[in-house]
């Protein structure tokens, strides 16, 4: 029972208190030096101590900002904890927001409108955003947010470990026109069952994080809802054999791990992951062999997921204006160069191999082409709905019963429908 309130209590801060610190003015603009804190969902050294070189160039000029401070919350729990804090009156001054809590964000009013700021900016550069990458934070030809990640998903490889499991690399699968999930389903079974590692591991999944598998199930041309977000596809045919499919390879090929089992592909636990550049950080030079390669082709054939994260300005911040310029210096385009290291920038003149290509050591320019740059022209972006809090644990909760070896997915999936197509129809 305590559960299920505090699930309410979630949907209902997305979709209540983020209108309503909206119309509430926020606080009065403080005559002091502003101290700014900026919420984030990594916790990574090497994205903080980037992030803290930029925030200390900008005080060098601006006198009167006494500090930038940049606040982990937990990933898992990030907009929970986030509304919590807008809910107290704690708001941020600016805040990291999922691609799957833009359109509640976007459509609340709580945001401030940036597009004046940055416009008005010397050398912004404001046109260079490619569009596609700005509608997802827009709301009445305004934007509210800036997309600073716009960050398709690839394949880790651990080539050392398909190696001793006796099974052709991805690389050359790809190269053999044979790299489909068919092919990395069967090397990672084998890889579990040589070596006792994990074969796959779809990274922030952990029968949790569902939206996820969009990473999977798109390759079957499957969908979490219509275009128009109103009908449900989790019943669709497409769905069912996308997830029959993953049910067969986690508990028939154990070519993922199980409920409960924690398995770090970058610590060497697995021979593959699905996950994005900005994790390219976690790589040991000399741990393992390593490649990063595109998702794999589906029945519907080759395709790419996109993950999108923006950065917004609280309209309850006391400094939301100075909150504001600051976000314009941290994303002009100088620093939106740096920042391309990890997030893959909405910037059309920046996304090139050999742009990225300088601030991605780790990465050749054929991994940037072929997963980042190509995957932005062609991805989709994760499932993303008003009123998402509601609905994602709605979805987690159906999908739940899936995760057992006797499981009826068809079954299954008629449950979910049956749970969120009211919530879609709102």
């Amino acid at each position: 029972m305590k559960r299920g309130k505090g699930i309410r209590a979630v949907a209902t801060a997305l979709t209540g208190v983020l209108a309503l610190s909206a119309c509430g003015g926020g606080k009065a603009e403080d005559a002091g030096p502003a101290s700014l804190r900026v919420t984030v969902w990594s916790a990574n050294e090497a994205h903080l101590k980037l992030f803290n070189e930029i925030a200390d160039e900008y005080r060098q000029s601006h006198s009167t900002v006494a500090s930038i401070t940049f606040d982990p919350l937990p990933f898992e729990t990030y907009t929970t904890a986030l509304t919590t804090q807008i809910a107290g009156g704690n708001a941020p001054d600016l805040a990291w927001v999922f691609e799957n809590s833009a359109p509640d964000f976007v459509a609340s009013g709580a945001l401030l409108p940036l597009d004046d700021t940055l416009k008005k900016v010397d050398g912004y550069q404001y046109d260079d955003l490619s569009p596609a990458t700005l509608n997802l934070w827009q709301h009445d030809g305004k934007l509210y947010a800036y997309p600073f990640s716009t960050s398709p998903f690839g394949v880790f490889v651990n080539t050392d470990l398909l190696k001793q499991a006796g099974q052709k690399t991805p690389a050359e699968l790809i190269s053999a026109g044979q790299w489909t999930w068919d092919a990395a389903l069967a090397a990672a079974g084998a890889a579990q069952a040589a070596t006792g590692k994990a074969g796959l591991v779809i990274r922030d999944f952990d029968y949790k994080g569902w939206d996820n598998l969009s990473t999977f199930w798109t390759g079957w041309g499957a969908q979490a809802w219509s275009e128009d977000g109103k009908t449900c596809g989790f019943a669709s045919p497409e769905m069912v054999e996308a997830m029959t499919a993953l049910h067969k390879a986690i508990f028939t090929a154990k070519a993922l791990p199980g409920p409960g089992t924690t398995v770090d592909f970058f610590a060497g636990e697995a021979a593959m992951t699905i996950s994005q550049i900005s994790r390219a950080s976690l790589l040991e030079d000399g741990g393992f062999g390593w490649d990063l390669v595109p998702l794999p082709a589906g029945p519907k054939g080759p395709y790419s997921v996109v993950g999108q994260a923006g950065i917004g300005v609280l309209k309850q911040s006391p400094h939301a204006d100075v909150a504001a310029d600051f976000l314009a210096f941290l994303t002009n385009p100088t620093n939106s160069a740096k920042l391309a290291q990890f997030f893959p920038p909405p910037r059309q003149s920046q996304l090139t191999a050999e742009t990225l290509a300088k601030t991605n050591p780790k990465l050749t320019p054929e991994q940037l082409q072929t997963v980042v740059i190509d995957g932005i022209t062609n991805g989709v972006v994760k499932p993303s709905h008003a009123g998402q809090a509601e609905i994602s644990q709605q979805v987690r909760a159906g999908l739940d019963p899936l995760w057992k070896a006797d499981a009826d997915v068809k079954t299954v999936l008629d449950g979910v429908c049956a749970k969120i197509q009211p919530l879609l129809a709102k």
